[in-house]
């Protein structure tokens, strides 16, 4: 037996617990990993508060990310004692995932832990960290370069934004930091952010095309704000997508697309192929600093995740939430 968030519905009801599972009862895979450390992310509080129909199979585990050691392996990349990473791949969704003490999974959706960091900061990382280095390697293969003009990082107090405002600034970009919380606007300095604008500038009326204000755009809420940014994307610059926290619609016209060159790169982190994944982490581990990622992280218990998750869906969550399973791992 072992200590697991189990959401179970019956009938139209919702049910969330911590509580604990048999080992009978893990999915398959084939291998079994001792989790040290997990995260709570917005898909997670979507999953636990029930918001959104992420859960696709019940019960489940959430937790889309972990951090842990392999204890029984029959794939042939991971023997017993290595330490893995795991984002994604539909864990936490139709697979169980990392809020639980032990998991098994497939050896395919694994990462080995890069040199170099502890499972803690991976987690610290996790799968908002990741994404948000893909959004910046996808600006970069469309040609941004940091004297181009400043980048737009939508949501930006939340984990994507902040680890994309942290990236970029080090890389030398001029972050202009979108949030809808004044708040928080001494938080993003401190993580480099250049100027703070308003969400509300992004959140009225789209029109076709406004003036062009910004090189590029890191963007993790779709719907309006995604479609006021395209607009007032320079000639030839690229937004990388790569969240709906605002809709899934987009309200735009083809304008932005064929009068002013500008491309909509889609971000995905679930589904990406395995040396991509490995790109990403090994920059991550090089670049992103991790004394900086530690300031933004907040720790939760597991006896707190259940309480915590609402604060996601009312957008009181800041940086990084990271959960310890069995933080004596490692």
């Amino acid at each position: 037996m072992f200590d697991a968030i189990l959401i179970d519905k019956t009938d139209d009801a919702q049910s969330v617990s911590l509580t604990q599972v048999s080992d009978d009862m893990l999915p398959e895979g084939d291998l079994r990993v001792d989790v040290a450390w997990s995260t709570l992310n917005y898909k997670d509080a979507l999953a636990i508060t029930g918001k959104a129909p992420v859960v696709r199979k019940f019960p489940m585990v959430p937790g889309i990310d972990f951090a842990g050691v392999v204890t029984e392996s029959a794939h042939p990349d991971y023997a017993p004692g290595d330490k893995v990473v795991l984002n994604g791949w539909g864990v936490g969704e139709v697979h169980w995932g990392g809020l639980a003490r032990t998991a098994r999974v497939k050896g395919d959706w694994l990462v080995p832990l890069p040199e170099g960091i502890s499972m803690r900061q991976a987690m610290e990382i996790g799968t908002a960290g990741y994404t948000a280095m893909l959004c910046v390697m996808a600006l970069e293969a469309h040609g941004l370069t940091p004297d181009m003009g400043e980048i737009a990082v939508t949501g930006a107090a939340g984990g994507v934004g902040s680890v994309a405002t942290l990236l970029l600034s080090a890389r030398g970009y001029d972050v202009a930091a979108v949030t809808g919380r004044a708040s928080e606007a001494e938080y993003l300095k401190g993580l480099g952010a250049a100027s703070i604008v308003d969400r509300e500038e992004l959140s009225g009326k789209v029109r076709a095309l406004n003036k062009e204000r910004w090189a590029g755009g890191v963007d993790v809420a779709g719907s309006t704000v995604l479609a006021n940014l395209l607009s007032m994307i320079r000639y030839g610059g690229t937004v990388a997508a790569c969240g709906l926290a605002a809709g899934m619609d987009l309200p735009t016209s083809v304008a932005p697309f064929i009068l002013r060159g500008v491309t909509l790169a889609g971000v995905d982190s679930v589904m990406c192929p395995a040396p991509r994944r490995r790109e990403a982490w090994s920059r991550l581990a090089s670049e992103l600093n991790m004394t900086r990622l530690a300031d933004l992280s907040v720790e939760v218990p597991m006896d707190k995740v259940i309480e915590t998750a609402p604060n996601f869906i009312d957008g009181k969550v800041r940086g990084r939430i990271i959960v310890p399973v069995a933080p004596e791992l490692g």
